[in-house]
């Protein structure tokens, strides 16, 4: 594995604990608005701090506005997948996020920025039947409806967050982009912050899950995929960020003491193998 390969492996693999670590926090009492709203805070002044030190330049200038407004979407999907692992089980909560794979296909389609293929649909129904197998009890009978919606709302606006970055310009540097998008998460979450339950738990507790959630999900992974993505191709670092899934249920086995199933590890191997498909045949495409 080259140095590349694993930077985008290494980037997936932080995006997986983080239903882990969001369960944990739960654990203390804090609530996801300000658990959110710190990660976000703690990423935009990690990735300004880097951003003022490298004095990045950028040959296109920015439509700012357009980048806080992903950046909110993906704060937004933040949020809304730490709401459902309130409900539901931090390994069912990650294989419905997922979803957004087949999702972004579809909006694609529905944008008209790219026609899909015959092979991405039975690739897309291939992943729909593992993740009924992958996500086990965890949205069995006993799970909480709420859950599930969180959780798919969430693929939905990964989706369409994934979408969306494709129509910004690749002149602007990636820790550029990412500054100025975290500036648009951090401001949505405060907005959630001040019109839901405030910081009730302003304390050092708070702190390390949101620092710890800021360098896993929102400081790490940009700085890994921005320097490697570009280097071994969209197609291999899709198929390397599929790591996410299995670190999320690995994690969620040792630290939260979720049981896992072999029907449930069968489900996962199906969905690997259909998401590595699928972005196979839109590579060929």
């Amino acid at each position: 594995m080259t140095k590349y390969s694993f930077m985008v492996f290494a980037g997936a693999c932080s995006y997986g604990i983080l239903s882990t670590l969001v369960k944990l926090a739960y654990g203390e009492g804090y609530h996801t608005a300000e658990i959110t709203f710190v990660q976000a805070l703690g990423g935009m002044s990690v990735l300004w701090g880097l951003h003022l030190f490298k004095r990045s330049r950028s040959a296109a200038r920015p439509r700012l506005y357009k980048l806080m407004l992903a950046g909110a979407l993906i704060g937004f999907t933040s949020w809304l997948y730490y709401r459902s692992v309130q409900y539901i089980s931090a390994s069912a909560a990650a294989v419905l996020l997922m979803q957004f794979t087949w999702m972004s296909v579809l909006l694609e389609r529905i944008s008209g920025k790219r026609a899909a293929q015959p092979g991405q649909y039975i690739c897309m129904i291939a992943i729909l039947g593992g993740s009924l197998l992958a996500a086990g009890p965890g949205i069995g009978s006993r799970s909480d409806l709420r859950g599930i919606a969180f959780a798919l709302a969430s693929a939905l606006t990964y989706a369409l967050y994934i979408v969306s970055n494709t129509f910004f310009s690749t002149e602007t540097p990636a820790l550029t982009k990412s500054a100025w998008m975290m500036t648009g998460s951090a401001v949505l979450m405060l907005v959630l912050v001040a019109t839901g339950d405030g910081l009730v738990h302003a304390d050092a507790g708070l702190l390390k899950w949101g620092l710890l959630l800021a360098l896993f999900g929102t400081i790490l992974p940009p700085l890994l995929f921005s320097g490697a993505i570009s280097r071994i191709g969209a197609g291999s670092s899709a198929i390397l960020m599929t790591a996410e899934l299995p670190v999320a249920i690995l994690s969620a086995n040792l630290l939260l003491s979720e049981r896992i199933s072999h029907w449930q590890w069968l489900g996962i191997g199906i969905m690997l193998t259909a998401i590595a498909a699928l972005n196979l045949v839109k590579k060929q495409a």
